[in-house]
């Protein structure tokens, strides 16, 4: 048996935990530069608040409604997921973390058939109470019906936090009642073909034959075919990785007008994908390129930079990729007029395995040398903490950071946030 551990509204739940005051008031959580509406409690749920929504649209309800409303608060939730995953880890052969707020667990030999239900009861209560943030488990014989069960158990409070699909009779009855859009793995595109097809639930689905779903979904969706019908064949580690990367952000206000501010940003970014591209084992051997200003503001001189350069051997390296961003914004900049950039970004594409890379015989670089300093740098980084050791352009963020007007202290992980106790 395999369950899947998600955290309950997990971004408005980490806000609460340091301020219990909001477990019974509507919490709602903004993109980045305060835009939109990423996150929400079930008491937001419930005063109609959609996901996606932007802040300047029900800024008056929120106000008439006292909805708590805070910042993305990174540092936080990356922390407390970090707690969360630490503890689940305790309660199984192995975990396996799928996204920040969810984790599969591995729960063969751990107990009998009969007593899984008080097992997940017990795991449930651990982690509430070590962190304070609730979650729930569906336990089922594959990662997708786990996942349909978990969703069942957030939306039934009768289950107490464990929904279980243990028999056929189970196994019908939720897939008659789950929408084939909220499968694991099917999506928009993919809701909208079944749909024309006649599929409505995840039941129906699983009526078709394999060479029918191999011929409308391919074998990706073949698998989650054979998953929902008890045969379990995903494995996480053998998901599809990213063919590309992307990192931008939105300028407040006027936007960034300076090349020094704006070399930082794309620094930045460039060091937040290549991060990215490091986690999952790849190379990259193109980087793309792209700032424009407003396109709003017809008072201001416009201008849109968008280029991409080939590296000459597939690389991971933060020093060749920030090194090719920053020179490639210094060719582009113009000093005729004054530019108000208002987006920018960074994009890694055309990826590769780094254990498959194709060398060049007159390649400039020492590869072993680069590779042996990032690794370094990355220990160091990782033993006592993030950017302790930067390339100097990615600076301090001051002058071109996101607004964030609404954002919670870091309560886990800066000292000077940290909750003072006074005794009387």
């Amino acid at each position: 048996m395999v369950a899947l551990v998600d955290c309950n509204n997990f971004y408005c739940s980490c806000e609460r935990v340091f301020n219990p005051d909001l477990r019974t008031v509507p919490v709602v959580v903004l993109s980045n530069n305060d835009g939109c509406v990423v996150a929400r409690s079930n008491e937001a749920k419930a005063l109609g608040i959609q996901m996606g929504t932007p802040l300047f649209q029900i800024r008056d309800m929120l106000e008439k409604n006292r909805v708590a409303v805070f910042s993305s608060n990174y540092s936080l939730y990356g922390d407390m997921s970090r707690r969360v995953m630490l503890l689940l880890s305790e309660y199984a052969s192995e975990l396996t973390q799928y996204s920040i707020d969810e984790a599969f667990l591995d729960l063969n030999g751990i107990c009998k058939d009969d007593s899984l239900h008080a097992y997940g009861k017990k795991v449930v209560r651990a982690v509430t109470k070590g962190t304070g943030i609730p979650v729930t488990m569906g336990i089922s014989y594959t990662k997708t019906l786990a996942k349909v069960a978990s969703r069942f158990g957030k939306k039934y409070k009768g289950y107490e936090g464990v929904c279980i699909i243990d028999s056929e009779e189970k196994r019908e009855k939720a897939l008659r009642q789950t929408d084939i859009g909220d499968v694991w793995g099917i999506g928009f595109r993919n809701r909208k073909k079944l749909n024309y097809y006649g599929i409505r639930s995840a039941w129906d689905f699983t009526q078709k034959s394999e060479r029918w779903v191999r011929q409308i979904l391919t074998i990706t969706g073949v698998r989650t075919w054979r998953e929902l019908r008890g045969e379990n064949c995903i494995e996480i580690e053998n998901l599809a990785e990213k063919q590309s990367i992307c990192t931008s952000r939105s300028f407040a206000d006027a936007g960034i007008a300076s090349l020094d501010v704006l070399e930082e940003a794309v620094a930045n970014f460039a060091s937040s994908c290549v991060r990215k591209l490091r986690e999952q084992g790849s190379c990259c051997r193109a980087v793309t390129l792209f700032a424009y200003t407003s396109r709003f503001r017809q008072d201001l001189p416009s201008l849109s930079v968008n280029r991409t350069f080939y590296l000459p051997v597939p690389s991971n390296s933060s020093q060749e990729i920030i090194g090719t961003v920053v020179k490639g914004l210094r060719n582009e900049w113009r000093n005729d007029k004054i530019y108000h950039f208002k987006k920018a970004g960074v994009i890694l594409w055309n990826i590769c395995p780094d254990s498959a890379i194709q060398t060049d015989l007159f390649d400039k670089i020492d590869r072993n040398r680069l590779k042996r300093l990032e690794d370094t740098i990355e220990a160091i980084n990782r033993k006592n903490g993030h950017n302790t050791v930067k390339i100097a352009v990615l600076g301090n963020g001051k002058g071109w950071n996101l607004k964030c007007e609404h954002i919670s202290k870091q309560y886990t992980t800066n000292l000077k946030d940290i909750i003072d106790v006074k005794l009387k």
